[in-house]
C-alpha cells in the first residue's frame, strides 16, 4: 500500500520518523515536542492501565527522564505497516542502558500515527530487568504502584480476524503466510499447550529475548520459559489484538509484530505470593523474525512488576494512591 508522505513528514519514511522523534524526546530531552507529536486526547495503554490525555504522557515522560538521567536508548527494531494512506502502526523495540555500565533493558512501543500525530499507543517495558540490576525487592516495588485498569479498545473483545483488522484498524494483506504461521504457533503452542510443536515453527537455533533480560536458546529452552509463565495461570489464554509486518535488511529481514493480551486466574504456582484466584490482564508484545520460512527469534515483553501490582491489588495489599502510569 502506497503511503502518503503526510503520514511521516518531514522524515524520509516511518522508520526514520519513529527513530528521530523518539531520540528528540527521550535523548535530546525535548519533552515539549510531545505537544506536537501526540493528539490532545491520545490514548495510551500501558502495563498499569489506560491514560487518555497528552498531558499525562508529558508528565510521565518527565518523571522517567528525571528518575534516571544517565539512561539513553536507541532503536533495535522498527516494524511498521500502513494503516490506510495517511497512517501507520509502528512496533518500536528500544534498547536502553547506561553508556558506562552493562545494565540495559528493552521497551516496545506500538504507536498508531495518523497524519504525523500519535492517536493510540500500546507500550510495555521490561521493568524487571532494572529492578534486578539494582537488587530491589520486587514485591515491595510492586506494592508501591497502582494498577488503574483499562478502558477503550483494550476492554473490547479481541478482533475476529486479526489478519484483516486488529485494534488499530484494517491492515494491508502483506506477508500472509508468515502472519498465519505466527498465529498458528500462538494457537498451537501458547494456547493449546502442544509444546512438542515448538520445533514445527522454530529453527533449532532459536533465540528468545524476554523479561528480566533473559536470553533463552533452543526449543527446549523456549518450552521451559513458557511453562514458567503459564504455571502461575494454568488456564490462561493469549488473545491476539493486532499484528504488523515489515521486511528490511537493516533489521535482518522479515519480522512480524504481535500485540497480545493474556488473561488468566492466579490459581497455579505461587510465584507471586499467596494465590488470589483472581484474573490478571497482561499487555504484551512480541516481535518474531523469520529466516527461510522458520522462526529464528522472538523478543517477548510484558511488565512483570506491573503484573505483581495487579496481584497485590487483588489481595488488598497494594497502594491505592493514583500515580502517573505512562
Amino acid at each position: 500500500m502506497a503511503l502518503d508522505p503526510v503520514a511521516y513528514a518531514p522524515y524520509a519514511d516511518p522508520d526514520d520518523f519513529i527513530r528521530e522523534v523518539t531520540d528528540l524526546i527521550w535523548v535530546d530531552r525535548s519533552i515539549s515536542f510531545i505537544r506536537e507529536n501526540y493528539e490532545p486526547d491520545s490514548i495510551v495503554h500501558g502495563a498499569y492501565g489506560t491514560s487518555t490525555t497528552r498531558q499525562e504522557v508529558i508528565e510521565g515522560t518527565l518523571q522517567r527522564i528525571s528518575a534516571d538521567p544517565d539512561r539513553t536508548g536507541q532503536a533495535e527494531d522498527v516494524v511498521w505497516e500502513a494503516r490506510g494512506q495517511d497512517a501507520f502502526l509502528s512496533s518500536h523495540l528500544v534498547l536502553s542502558g547506561h553508556l558506562h555500565t552493562s545494565a540495559h533493558s528493552r521497551t516496545i512501543a506500538n504507536c498508531l500515527y495518523r497524519r504525523g500525530r500519535m492517536v493510540e499507543e500500546w507500550v510495555v517495558r521490561d521493568s524487571l530487568a532494572g529492578a534486578l540490576d539494582l537488587g530491589l525487592d520486587l514485591d515491595e516495588l510492586a506494592r508501591a504502584q497502582t494498577f488503574r485498569g483499562y478502558t477503550g479498545s483494550w476492554t473490547q473483545p479481541a478482533p475476529v480476524d486479526v489478519v484483516a483488522a486488529g485494534d488499530s484498524g484494517p491492515r494491508p494483506d502483506e506477508h500472509r503466510p508468515e502472519v498465519e504461521r505466527v498465529l498458528e504457533m500462538i494457537r498451537t503452542v501458547w494456547n493449546d499447550r502442544d509444546l512438542q510443536k515448538v520445533e514445527a515453527f522454530f529453527a533449532r537455533d532459536l533465540v528468545l529475548l524476554t523479561v528480566g533480560n533473559q536470553v533463552v536458546i533452543r526449543p527446549e529452552g523456549y518450552r521451559r520459559a513458557l511453562l514458567r509463565f503459564l504455571e502461575c495461570f494454568p488456564a490462561g489464554q493469549f488473545e491476539v489484538r493486532d499484528v504488523q509486518t515489515n521486511d528490511d535488511v537493516r533489521y535482518a529481514g522479515l519480522r512480524v509484530a504481535v500485540t497480545w493480551k493474556f488473561v488468566g486466574d492466579y490459581t497455579g504456582a505461587p510465584t507471586y505470593g499467596p494465590r488470589t484466584g483472581k484474573p490478571v490482564d497482561v499487555l504484551g508484545i512480541s516481535q518474531f523474525t523469520f529466516h527461510r520460512g522458520a522462526l529464528v527469534k522472538e523478543v517477548r515483553l510484558y511488565d512483570d512488576i506491573a503484573l505483581r501490582t495487579q496481584i497485590a491489588a487483588a489481595r488488598g495489599d497494594g497502594d491505592t494512591v493514583p500515580v502517573n502510569i505512562y
